[in-house]
């Protein structure tokens, strides 16, 4: 307790300099003396006059406050019902300020959200659910409706919370330092849903820095970068059928067909601000789009909140808060509760390996290299200049697989892809020599980034059974996709970056030259099951110069559309889960824009129809069809039927499910016609033609076996029977034993 009247009259200069770090020391409630009945209540309204305490019981009194200090420091001394009043919070201050009366509840009198515990917890790097303790939270305290503030800042000198609650004055709310823990707390009373606030945070040296809240649920529409207060709790969701059947099932053993989306450029709308659809619009045009089409789940680009649109999302300011350039929280539940309500998976990219240096973000955020590392070696990414967290640092890691964990809890999402894994584990990632420094051990793996992804994916699997975690990985790495305990990173599925790059350098190649690049269509398969994989052409090959998938085929327009068709049925035939770009389903021929939407007119023309029937078809085969999707990751779904026929440029095999049942696959990668091909298969018996994509429905010349087709007992390629058939040119095509 402060009495000396010498040292009350300093508490506004250590305020205005950023000096005040204990303010319910001096402001808010307190007994005059241990023994006495009398209540001391202190308040601080900068540029308030004739400031009154007044309680909020039944015939309350109004009582005139002394002036401490007239820069905005008043008191009063009270006894009898006045004091019991004070003492259980039903009491607010009136005062007038720029010519209007105005009330205001005591934020020194309310107790903290914060337990020992979570504090403890916190600063152990294991208090999972901190997204309900820090930022801003809603409550009701004594009857007065307000919002609990609360951020991390450790070695912040002062931080004084500002929003248009207080005009964005900085003096007015001096937030409280928590036992020393470099958290600080303050309730605001009348503050609420939808207001903006950001913390000016004053740094060891007296520089202040206005810092959006890291744990924000909601962020103005960019470039504006205020926090916004949201209630996440509002919303009803309607998906316990998809939640509880999600627990309950392996979804690796299913079949995994992902749409990867960029909200603001799959379509826009014009007259509205760059276009943007808000995601209740976007939740029924994509959830009907991706039915007809049968598409399994959507990935969307980050909707973590990000302030420079063209980074697509990627550099991240916000990681609790949606992004609200398509609409509130509410909205995005809404968005993914309508994608379960159609049994639509949905998958959101996070990125934990970097953050921008944007002056409101995490950058220095309390003066010093807080989230990141200090020595640029291990802080700062070359490739992107970007920020690389503190993964070493407890409350860092806490940060981050808090809000991992927040997106599956929250937002029911099903998955998260994780961005840039390869640098986050090489100390040497995109750098040269002399510009990194090792591990304790001399190597170049980030022991702290290791430890950070194996805890993250042990815990999210374990809170949340069902859901997936990705990992885009682009080096050899081993043991991605294998369990923790097991020695390996504990992701659901890996990226096969490697398949990607092979066969897109094996297809863009003449096909009179393919012959002598064979292996780049059959190298994935010397490691295709060493890990669970994805098999992704994503937004990646899309952009900065590389063209549209088209576009990259080569040849006429026919060679390219053709290209194309065999290079989705080699995909979607291939063991592995399957991702497809937005535009690529149809063939779009210009690459990808993120500021316009996809070119949708051309649906208009046979062959992009066409295209995207085969895309619709292939999904629906492999959704039909256990055998190609089933035993994607074991030896035991896949086998060989013709791999060395390099000369015709021909593969042929064979996908098989745990009953099984197969399915063979043949394909023709040069646009010559292979009349009576013999291929060999393991089993006798009638054989038909499921799929063809040179079928004239696709925009093919309609060559094939449209007749049931019969093994004969005619060894071939190691087989003991074998069918003799048509090729199509630039085709692939996919037949089951009746």
């Amino acid at each position: 307790m402060v009495e000396n009247r010498d040292v009350l009259t300093k508490i506004p200069q250590k305020i205005d300099a950023g000096q005040l770090s204990d303010p319910r020391s001096v402001l808010g409630w307190r007994k005059s003396s241990p023994t006495s009945d009398q209540i001391i209540v202190r308040t601080w309204i900068p540029e308030g006059t004739k400031v009154r305490l007044k309680t909020r019981r039944r015939n309350g009194i109004a009582i005139p406050m002394m002036c401490v200090h007239p820069s905005g420091l008043y008191e009063a001394r009270v006894t009898g019902d006045t004091a019991f009043a004070v003492t259980r919070g039903q009491y607010e201050f009136e005062y007038s300020m720029n010519g209007q009366t105005r009330s205001m509840s005591d934020p020194y009198s309310v107790p903290s959200l914060f337990g020992e515990f979570d504090l403890h917890l916190f600063g152990e790097g294991n208090h999972f659910e901190i997204y309900n303790k820090l930022g801003a939270h809603p409550r009701t305290v004594a009857g007065q409706s307000g919002v609990n503030f609360a951020v991390w800042a450790p070695n912040a000198r002062q931080v004084s919370l500002i929003g248009n609650f207080n005009d964005w004055d900085g003096r007015r709310f001096p937030m409280q330092n928590l036992q020393g823990s470099g958290v600080w707390e303050l309730f605001i009373p009348g503050a609420k849903v939808g207001d903006a606030y950001k913390f000016r945070v004053c740094d060891v040296w007296g520089h202040q820095m206005d810092r959006a809240d890291p744990f924000a649920f909601a962020a103005e529409v960019p470039p504006r970068t205020a926090s916004i207060v949201a209630d996440l709790d509002d919303f009803a969701w309607t998906d316990d059928d998809w939640m509880s059947q999600r627990r309950e099932r392996n979804p690796l053993d299913g079949p995994i067909s992902v749409y990867e989306l960029h909200l603001g450029s799959w379509r826009q709308r014009p007259g509205r601000p760059h276009g943007w659809i808000d995601y209740r619009t976007l939740a029924h045009e994509i959830v009907d789009y991706c039915l007809e089409m049968q598409f399994t789940h959507i990935e969307l680009l980050p909707v973590t909140e990000h302030p420079y649109t063209g980074s697509w999302g990627y550099q991240t300011t916000g990681y609790f808060a949606a992004t609200s350039r398509y609409g509130n929280p509410q909205d995005l539940m809404y968005f993914i509760n309508h994608c379960h309500r159609h049994g639509i998976g949905v998958i959101v990219d996070w990125v934990p390996a970097h953050f921008p240096k944007d002056a409101h973000g995490l950058a220095r955020f309390d003066g010093t290299c807080l989230y990141e590392h200090a020595d640029p070696r291990k802080g700062e990414h070359p490739d992107w200049n970007t920020l690389i967290f503190n993964y070493g640092r407890n409350e860092v890691q806490n940060f981050l697989i808090a809000s991992g964990l927040f997106w599956l809890d929250k937002y029911h999402v099903d998955g998260l892809r994780v961005d840039a894994v390869a640098s986050m584990l090489y100390l040497d990632y995109s750098r040269k020599h002399g510009e990194w420094i090792p591990n304790q051990y001399g190597g170049r793996e980030n022991l702290e980034a290791i430890e950070f992804l194996k805890k993250f994916n042990a815990i999210a699997h374990h809170h949340h059974h069902g859901v997936l975690t990705i990992a885009e990985e682009s080096t050899a790495w081993p043991g991605v996709s294998r369990p923790v305990e097991s020695g390996g990173l504990g992701f659901s599925i890996k990226w096969n970056m490697g398949w990607m790059n092979d066969t897109l350098r094996y297809m863009r190649r003449d096909p009179i030259y393919r012959k002598y690049h064979h292996n780049e269509l059959t190298f994935s398969l010397m490691y295709a099951f060493s890990e669970n994989f994805m098999l992704p052409f994503s937004h990646d090959e899309v952009v900065h110069g590389k063209c549209s998938l088209l576009m990259q085929m080569p040849g006429d327009e026919w060679q390219k559309f053709a290209n194309l068709r065999l290079l989705y049925t080699y995909l979607w035939t291939h063991p592995g889960k399957k991702l497809l770009f937005m535009g690529s389903e149809f063939g779009q021929w210009m690459e990808w824009n993120c500021n316009a939407e996809l070119d949708w007119p051309l649906l208009a023309f046979d062959k992009h129809r066409g295209l995207a029937m085969l895309v619709r078809d292939l999904n629906r085969l492999y959704r039909r069809e256990p055998a190609l999707h089933q035993l994607d990751f074991d030896w035991q779904g896949f086998q060989w039927i013709e791999c060395h026929n390099a000369e015709d440029s021909r593969l042929a095999y064979v996908r098989r499910d745990r009953e099984g049942s197969e399915i063979l696959v043949a394909c023709n990668f040069t646009p010559l016609v292979r009349e009576k091909v013999r291929v060999g298969v393991p089993q006798p018996g009638e054989y038909r033609e499921l799929f063809n994509s040179d079928s004239h429905y696709y925009g093919g010349a309609n060559i094939g076996n449209q007749t049931t087709l019969f093994a004969e007992e005619i060894p071939h390629t190691g087989q003991p029977y074998s069918l003799q058939l048509t090729l199509p040119p630039l085709a692939g095509i996919v037949l089951k034993k009746a």
